[in-house]
């Protein structure tokens, strides 16, 4: 009798989220983890080709092979520049006159 693998497929949406476990035989890969757990035709809108996927929060491609108890993960592309997104947090407590805000600026226009 071939080993097989016990391992998670999750995938996240702001709203939802799925959490799959398959069984899939030794020396799987992640594309092959990722098409057994039914997750690409329950949301179709995932494109491999261009997402970003890995298995406990660290990148992989698509070919790398499983381990027993492995979660693979189906990144969701961002929607905002995270530095971005901090910059306009700062500018904002800075408009509100807060001194965490103004802690950035130069002495001279504090």
């Amino acid at each position: 009798m071939s080993e097989r693998l016990s391992v998670q497929v999750c995938y996240a949406l702001t709203n939802e989220q799925a959490l799959v476990t398959v069984e899939v035989p030794a020396g799987a890969t992640l594309q092959q983890a990722i098409e057994a757990s039914g997750i690409l035709k329950r949301y179709p809108q995932i494109d491999l080709a261009t997402q970003k996927v890995g298995v406990f929060g660290k990148l992989k491609p698509l070919d790398t092979v499983l381990a027993d108890h492995d979660r693979v993960e189906i990144y969701r592309p961002l929607l905002v520049d995270p530095k971005v997104s901090r910059q306009r947090r700062v500018e904002k407590t800075r408009k509100a006159g807060s001194v965490e805000g103004r802690r950035w600026l130069n002495k001279d226009s504090r």
